[in-house]
């Protein structure tokens, strides 16, 4: 008795005449000597009163490349699309539409990120904040998660990109961590990935990552306020504009960014005030310096030899000092213990311990940012008159020597000035 089904054999395909050549149950090989092409073709009964023929072809794909193995396993599959009442046709034009629906919806990782801090950034308090997001993903989360496709994230690539930050860069990492977690979900909400967010700390990466109660927090190493005279007499016998920009940024109590960023448009020489622009500032506000007589010493020398746009240029032209240099300063200096951030924390010591001046004209001489909102609501103006007696008296007491200054503090009865 004759076989239905699997008539052909695979050694006997390339010599196959022109014509439709059956392997049995609606599998052929159809075959045409003259431009030798053959392909393999599903026949089955049409069951759409819509359309005319009888019989539908389906095309399973040319010889050899798909082999006579892979031709009946295809066959198979519509066979059984068939006898569940489906056309093969169909649900092939189903999924290929299915396939160009996801490939449209497809995003990168990256592309939803830039689409978030597109939208969101508006609302965002300076043009710094925005620059600290667009930084942090591109140095932590880019380099793993950007080029991926956004439905593709899950736990372990997350975790990649946390776990070599998590201990020596604690405070980076919560907000590289806050900032994948709400780009993901703003993904979700355009239907571009669906399930769990990765990302999402509480009930999720909690149980992954060590919690910040389990860590010391770690202050900035500072130099305390009574060794500051003779660390100031060392520090004007350094030369260089690292030495020069070093003085000015603890006379000011200003941050290593806002001192290394100063350009000459800012200052007021007359005036004797500094301007520090909201972008360069943490809170995202101006911040007025006042400018006690030494800083304003410190600027005139800076300007006899004035080759750029920035107060304390750097190596390059047009580029503004390192934000290493003042740390490569104090290591020649034998101070590498310290950190040029811990300045701030010296001047707010002495400020709280050796002064009487009101708590909100120290901090307001830092440019912290009110905690309170009610008193930040009422608060209007920037006590500027009171915080140039108060950098005057710190000016005053850093020119002192040590020997002095630590044997005869007295608290300053800013009250009555």
């Amino acid at each position: 008795m004759a076989r239905s089904i699997h008539k052909l054999s695979a050694t006997g395909l390339a010599t196959l005449p022109t014509g439709l050549h059956a392997d049995g149950d609606k599998l052929y090989l159809q075959v045409d000597s003259k431009i030798d092409a053959r392909s393999w073709i599903f026949r089955y009964p049409n069951r759409k009163p819509d359309l005319k023929s009888a019989t539908r072809y389906m095309g399973l794909g040319p010889y050899p490349s798909v082999s006579l193995k892979e031709a009946r396993r295809l066959a198979e599959t519509c066979r059984a699309m068939v006898r569940a009442g489906l056309d093969p046709l169909d649900e092939r034009e189903r999924e290929r539409r299915e396939a160009l629906a996801q490939t449209a919806k497809a995003h990168t990782f990256r592309e939803c990120a830039e689409k978030y801090m597109e939208s969101k950034g508006p609302e965002w308090q300076s043009l710094k904040h925005a620059k600290q997001w667009r930084a942090t993903l591109e140095t932590y989360a880019y380099p793993v998660l950007g080029s991926l496709d956004i439905q593709a994230v899950d736990v372990g690539l997350v975790l990649a990109v946390l776990e070599p930050i998590w201990n020596e860069k604690r405070e980076t990492a919560r907000r590289v961590r806050g900032r994948i977690e709400l780009i993901l979900d703003s993904a979700r909400v355009r239907e571009l990935r669906e399930g769990e967010n990765p990302a999402r700390w509480k009930g999720h990466l909690d149980q992954l990552l060590s919690k910040r109660s389990r860590l010391s927090v770690r202050n900035h190493p500072a130099l305390p306020y009574s060794e500051i005279g003779d660390f100031m007499t060392a520090l004007e016998g350094q030369e260089g504009v690292a030495a020069m920009g070093l003085q000015f940024l603890i006379l000011t109590a200003c941050r290593t960014g806002e001192v290394i960023g100063a350009r000459w448009s800012e200052i007021d020489m007359d005036g004797m005030t500094w301007t520090v622009p909201g972008e360069r500032m943490k809170a995202g506000k101006p911040h007025r310096v006042p400018l006690s007589d030494r800083p304003i010493q410190i600027l005139k020398k800076m300007n006899e030899t004035r080759l750029s746009d920035y107060v304390f240029p750097g190596m390059r032209p047009k580029a503004p000092l390192s934000n290493m240099a003042f740390a490569a300063l104090l290591k020649r200096m034998k101070y590498g213990h310290i950190t040029t951030h811990g300045f701030r924390s010296t001047f707010r010591d002495w400020a709280a311990e050796s002064t009487a001046y009101p708590n909100e004209v120290c901090e307001q001489a830092l440019a912290h940012t009110i905690a309170n909102r009610n008193e930040a609501a009422y608060r209007r103006g920037d006590l500027f008159d009171k915080r140039r007696r108060l950098m005057n008296d710190w000016a005053t007491y850093c020119n002192a020597p040590t020997v002095l200054a630590g044997s005869s503090v007295s608290p300053i009865r800013a009250e009555a000035r």
